[in-house]
């Protein structure tokens, strides 16, 4: 089954690109969603970021998860083995990469597994499927292009399970960091109005660390975050018919210690305007003046399960890696 995006699909999300931006550019400070990064190139340069010594985050996680995904089958399938399967949906699921780990491991507790990638990009879930269904015997993939962010009456639609499965929802990688709190708060909840009683729900979280830790995996000496940073303005260019010196701005990565969160910003390096055609707009900066492009927020021990709590999951187990950097966690719909 490949994933295709409609003709009418394409032009909603492209006007929605245009009022984010044209609303974003207009505020004070200047500030656009970290969606926007995930363009083909941007997903390509993300990858990288991945692979990067200073990224600590994808290597611990698969770490965590090579450590612990059989239990975290085991422990989401419950005590209905003979009874209930899994199937596993995955959002933001992009090149499923870590996510080969739970499959491999689900496969071997029931045999056979479905698994619902989630996603904007309907060329990486494609990727994600030959890739998957090539390696791992087993694994049916169903891709969803969504936008699962935005969920219809404050759910999230998921496809339909048959009364002997239960659905795992996968939401790995930190991105749930990318979120403010109150908007955490929304997506679980819409997520949990989408699921059914006692299916499962595991986040992976960064944790709070030392700020060199940190700065140094938002700000790469090779200069590949930069890269990834600018790209938006790559994407802007090309999408709105925008103007944007790449030159002009310069990336930044900042440790708000108040609010737990690393920052990206892209500073105008002088005063400057900006046209972005496709919006008929002229855009302002002073010197100085930035983009706010990204939250990473770094969750304190104890923050992930009280979240789970808040959005109506019982919090059942949580794994984390031996420096204590990251963590995922398992959350019961009750």
């Amino acid at each position: 089954m490949s994933a295709a995006v409609s003709p009418a699909v394409a032009q909603q999300f492209d006007k929605r690109i245009g009022a984010t931006v044209r609303e974003g550019l207009a505020r004070r400070p200047k500030r656009l969603p970290a969606w926007l990064f995930y363009d083909e190139a941007g997903s390509c340069l993300f990858d990288a970021i991945t692979e990067l010594p200073e990224y600590y985050l994808t290597r611990t996680e698969r770490g965590i998860l090579m450590a612990n995904a059989a239990a975290m089958i085991a422990q989401a399938a419950g005590q209905e083995r003979m009874r209930a399967r899994l199937r596993i949906v995955e959002l933001g699921a992009g090149s499923a990469d870590k996510t080969r780990v739970l499959l491999k491991a689900a496969t071997e507790w029931q045999g056979a597994v479905h698994y619902e990638p989630v996603d904007v990009s309907a060329s990486a879930l494609e990727m994600a499927r030959e890739r998957i269904e090539r390696e791992i015997a087993g694994v049916t993939v169903m891709p969803r292009v969504m936008d699962y962010t935005h969920g219809d009456n404050g759910r999230l639609h998921l496809g339909p399970v048959n009364c002997r499965e239960r659905r795992m929802v996968v939401y790995i990688g930190s991105s749930i960091g990318n979120f403010e709190p109150q908007q955490a708060k929304q997506l679980l909840r819409r997520v949990r109005a989408g699921l059914n009683t006692g299916d499962s729900f595991l986040l992976g979280v960064d944790l709070a660390k030392e700020e060199s830790v940190l700065l140094a995996a938002y700000d790469d000496a090779a200069g590949v975050t930069a890269a990834f940073n600018r790209n938006l303005l790559v994407r802007l260019n090309r999408e709105l018919d925008a103007e944007f010196e790449l030159e002009a701005f310069e990336h930044c990565a900042v440790w708000n210690e108040e609010e737990s969160r690393i920052e990206m910003h892209l500073k105008s390096r002088d005063a400057q305007r900006v046209h972005v055609g496709a919006l008929d707009l002229k855009v302002e900066f002073a010197a100085g003046e930035s983009i706010h492009t990204e939250n990473s927020y770094k969750y304190r021990p104890g923050q992930a399960e009280a979240l789970l709590a808040e959005t109506g999951f019982r919090a059942e187990a949580s794994w984390t890696d031996p420096r204590g950097w990251f963590a995922v966690c398992l959350g019961r719909a009750g």
